[in-house]
Parts: structure tokens; sequence; C-alpha cells
């Protein structure tokens, strides 16, 4: 299955993500792959992320961005 992509600029896309109050708060924020895909790409959420200095996480259907600089650990 082919991705359409936006035509305009991602970046109001990635802006919104990191403003959110989970995001201002140090929270974790959630996106579909499907949605990433259609929006930005995963390589231009990535370097978003790590800009930051805030880690992705990648699940079966989803990113999760933990919007912390601190460190994370996974348990089980």
């Amino acid at each position: 299955m082919e991705v359409q992509r936006r035509t305009t600029s991602p970046d109001p896309w990635i802006n919104q993500i990191f403003e959110t109050a989970s995001a201002r708060k140090g929270g974790i924020v959630y996106r579909s792959k499907a949605s990433v895909e259609r929006e930005c790409g995963v390589s231009m959420l990535e370097l978003e992320v790590r800009r930051r200095g805030f880690h992705l996480v990648e699940t079966d259907a989803c990113y999760a961005v933990f919007c912390t600089a601190g460190a994370i650990r996974i348990i089980c």
C-alpha cells in the first residue's frame, strides 16, 4: 500500500505534537504509524525528537514520544 504524503509543510503538524499539554508537562505523546507516515515520515519525527533530547519508541501500531530528556527504563 502506497502512503499519500501531505503536499504542504509538515512543520505545523510536528509543532502541534510538542505543544500538547502532555508534551509540555513532560508526558508521553502517541501518534499512529499511519499518521506519521502521512504527515511527515518517521525520519523527520525522529530528527525532531532527537533535537529536543526526547525519546521515541515504536510499537505495533504507533510511535510514543517520551517528552523528557531524563533517562527512561523499560521494565518489561
